[in-house]
């Protein structure tokens, strides 16, 4: 069962048992004073107000799905690095509604699971087994080196101004034999036959992500630009592994599988596309408001249109921290 955001923090910490804490107090303030652009809530200016995504319900929704589309995209998987099954700590970068913390704590009760974000949008009622802690992962880790066996992170695109040392600090903090892995999407958007034309709603929807990223210096071409495998090799991640997937942004795949992806990543996307972009749009190029929902509306015909076909990329990178 999932209930409301928790708001008790200790040292910034959210915990399902707060009788276990040594010192426990009310979320401060400043975590809960949301800024608010066109009617939508982002995080608090506590942190780098750069984060282009909503941190309210309806993108919550969206991030759950993309949960589940991603889960049916490794066939029921979490993951995919070759963690043991005796695994002690984990870490979950960016957890986002915790969604996948709460799923690895169901599968593995044993194992202590933390997960991080820069707003408690996490529910209350958890396994017991995890914590959530408000913490902005651009900045330097807090916690002690080989702290956790798996270090989790994904969907990080456009949040990350210097991924060489996201991985450091992963690579630090992550046990000796443990390891990192990282999913990431890249927001340009294709087709193989040519359905997905220039200039088009679908190919600028891409490009103008591909913009806002240069513009605030957090990129969303991390799969082009290669920074999980380059990072991860630069900060001494051995075995390194790969795999990419091309990723259907509606029902039009042969493959049934990919087709049940494509169906849910267009809900993901239909169920907040303003949310995902009114920041970026807005605020960081200057589009005017009608221009912005008069191309909402075009993107949301050609994700309808079945004779349009476009994909975009997912890439998971993972690693082991040398014994």
């Amino acid at each position: 069962m999932r209930g409301k955001p928790s708001l008790r923090l200790t040292s910034e910490l959210i915990s399902p048992d707060n009788d276990s804490i040594h010192s426990t107090e009310s979320v401060s303030s400043s975590i809960l004073e949301y800024r608010i652009i066109r009617g939508r809530t982002y995080h608090s200016e506590r942190h780098d107000s750069s984060y282009y995504a909503p941190n309210d319900e309806r993108q919550n929704a969206s991030a759950d799905i993309t949960h589940h589309y991603l889960t049916l995209l490794l066939d029921g998987k979490l993951f995919l690095a070759p963690i043991k099954q005796d695994i002690k700590r984990v870490l979950d970068i960016g957890t986002g509604t915790g969604i996948w913390a709460i799923d690895f704590a169901d599968e593995y009760p044993h194992t202590e699971v933390t997960g991080t974000d820069l707003s408690p949008t996490q529910p209350s009622w958890i396994p017991p087994n995890v914590r959530f802690e408000i913490d902005d992962a651009t900045q330097s880790w807090t916690w002690d080196e080989g702290s956790f066996d798996f270090v989790h992170m994904r969907y990080l695109f456009g949040s990350i101004p210097d991924w060489n040392q996201l991985f450091r600090e992963a690579f630090r903090i992550c046990a000796p034999g443990g390891w990192v892995e990282s999913g990431e999407a890249e927001c340009l958007v294709t087709s193989d036959d040519g359905t997905v034309k220039p200039g088009s709603a679908m190919d600028t929807w891409g490009r103008l992500f591909a913009e806002s990223g240069e513009k605030i210096g957090r990129s969303f071409k991390v799969i082009t630009e290669e920074v999980q495998r380059k990072g991860m090799e630069a900060a001494g991640f051995v075995d390194l592994q790969t795999v990419r997937y091309k990723i259907p942004m509606s029902g039009w795949a042969a493959d049934p599988k990919l087709a049940e992806v494509g169906r849910y990543v267009r809900l993901t996307v239909e169920n907040d596309m303003e949310g995902y972009s009114t920041f970026l749009w807005n605020n960081v190029l200057g589009w005017p408001a009608d221009e912005h929902q008069i191309f909402l509306m075009s993107s949301r015909q050609e994700l309808r249109d079945r004779n349009i076909h476009p994909y975009f990329t997912v890439q998971y990178v993972y690693g082991r921290k040398p014994e």
